[in-house]
């Protein structure tokens, strides 16, 4: 695994990327990054949910000249929904380089659009046919653009823009760098790549399979202001003999840990800024059983080899799905059933559908428990642990006392008093965590009910930098054999 730090990316990148939460490259990332950045055009070969974005956005935006008030990056989507998101992320990852990206797309006003191009924008973010009337109207002039992307090539290929894709690039200056992002390789994108795009560096990522069989996988759908009670009230009911909880930020391992040991819970964090001598001593108690839960980063969780761990709770969702396997191999090792449980907030649904078709596997919804729920597991672990001492049968020297307090207090009550004094209250210490912004990718694909020929819908639309995102129509155009058919949101 490679750190963002170890690729080279500036310092107001680095600052961004802390803030949106992310410390480690994704192998496409780490690939692709330091290529594009060497100016070298790039065939890149990954699924959606990978982390292109920023493989492609990052180099874009570093070679970027902020005072320059033209369009000197260009990338090319194949859906509106796509394009909003994309020039939202490079937005995140451009705010404090003065950079700024603006998505343009079909179902929008024209006149809205001419707009907003006014004002500048160093990077334009669109779907093919929009770009082209841009193009033809000279409202949009790519003569300065340095960098090229098209983003789901293949799935352009699919809704029939392919010629709209080589009159763009034909237009763009030569001397430009072309990146091209693919899940497949059709010949017809193969042509793109031989003959629109120089030498270019191949790169091909393949999410890793799940291995792991014996895991019980469940997601809970919380927003991200609750998170934290909804982790307390799961440890609570599942009372781990060891359980290790992933956060994406160092500062929220940091607070995730301090607002657990202030609600009772022997908590320890890890993470990169530790020493050597710090992480030692964290492991050797959580691996002594001093310590209950482990709170980690992606990073500080390399190589982590400890046995016995129950349970996995991703409070927050990684930005990939090997990264997925890879936390919730902590759990489920030799032989033994394990639990994993990731809290996704309403935004997030869709790269949790992504995780799970890389993956091929299936994560369980499981309701938000309540407090209550809570109680009563704590207070079942009290009974088991009284059933335990039953069973040991070593209670002799306690039944005179017994016997006493059943001659003043019926049954009931001296158990209910028992198993008060036996049940783990929590404090209701007021913690406050540190918000991270959610994972977006692409809507997941729509069912083939709603599906028209070639047309592949996505999820519901969004605000976008434009403004809201609107229904577009249908456009024919002809294929490259010369045959009729649709083509999904053309414009």
């Amino acid at each position: 695994m490679t750190t963002f730090n170890e690729l080279g990316v500036s310092s107001p990148i680095m600052k961004a990327l802390e803030k949106m939460g992310f410390e480690e490259a994704t192998p496409i990332q780490a690939e692709t990054i330091p290529l594009a950045m060497q100016g070298n055009d790039v065939i890149g070969q990954a699924q959606t949910g990978t982390g292109k974005t920023a493989a492609f956005g990052i180099p874009m935006i570093e070679k970027i000249n902020p005072k320059e008030r033209k369009i000197q990056g260009l990338i090319v989507a194949p859906t509106r929904e796509l394009a909003i998101q994309v020039a939202e992320e490079i937005n995140r990852l451009a705010k404090f380089k003065s950079v700024r990206a603006l998505a343009v797309y079909g179902g929008q006003h024209m006149e809205r659009q001419i707009r907003a191009l006014k004002d500048g924008p160093h990077i334009v973010v669109a779907t093919p046919g929009r770009l082209l009337d841009h193009m033809r109207r000279k409202t949009i002039r790519i003569n300065m653009v340095q960098t090229a992307v098209l983003d789901e090539a293949d799935e352009m290929l699919n809704m029939g823009f392919i010629d709209d894709i080589r009159d763009i690039l034909k237009g763009i200056p030569e001397e430009r760098q072309t990146l091209l992002f693919s899940a497949t390789m059709p010949k017809e994108i193969r042509d793109i790549a031989t003959n629109l795009m120089k030498d270019p560096k191949e790169i091909k990522v393949k999410a890793k399979e799940m291995t792991v069989e014996n895991i019980d996988q469940y997601f809970v759908e919380i927003p991200e202001k609750f998170k934290f009670d909804t982790l307390n009230n799961h440890l609570d009911i599942n009372s781990p003999d060891l359980a290790i909880v992933f956060s994406r930020t160092k500062k929220r391992v940091d607070e995730i840990t301090e607002g657990l040991q202030a609600r009772g819970y022997r908590a320890e964090g890890i993470h990169g800024d530790l020493t050597q001598g710090k992480r030692m001593s964290v492991l050797n108690k959580f691996k002594g059983g001093r310590v209950d839960v482990l709170v980690a980063t992606d990073v500080a969780a390399r190589g982590l080899d400890i046995s016995g761990v129950t349970h996995v709770y991703n409070f927050d969702i990684p930005q990939d799905p090997e990264s997925y396997v890879h936390r919730i191999g902590r759990t489920g090792r030799a032989g033994r059933a394990g639990e994993a449980i990731s809290f996704i907030t309403p935004r997030e649904i869709a790269h949790l559908k992504s995780i799970e078709k890389v993956t091929k596997s299936k994560m369980k919804r499981l309701m938000p428990p309540t407090n209550q729920d809570a109680q009563k597991g704590q207070q079942q672990v009290a009974v088991e642990n009284i059933i335990k001492a039953i069973d040991q049968k070593d209670l002799k020297n306690y039944h005179e006392t017994a016997n006493q307090l059943l001659q003043d207090n019926d049954s009931i009550t001296v158990i209910a008093a028992a198993l008060k004094l036996l049940t783990k209250e929590r404090r209701d210490t007021p913690v406050r965590i540190s918000s991270v912004a959610p994972i977006s990718v692409k809507k997941a694909h729509g069912s083939k009910d709603n599906r028209r020929s070639n047309n592949k819908r996505y999820g519901s639309g969004q605000r976008g930098q434009g403004g809201r995102n609107q229904g577009g129509r249908n456009q024919g155009g002809r294929n490259r054999k010369g045959n009729f058919q649709k083509r999904g949101n053309r414009d």
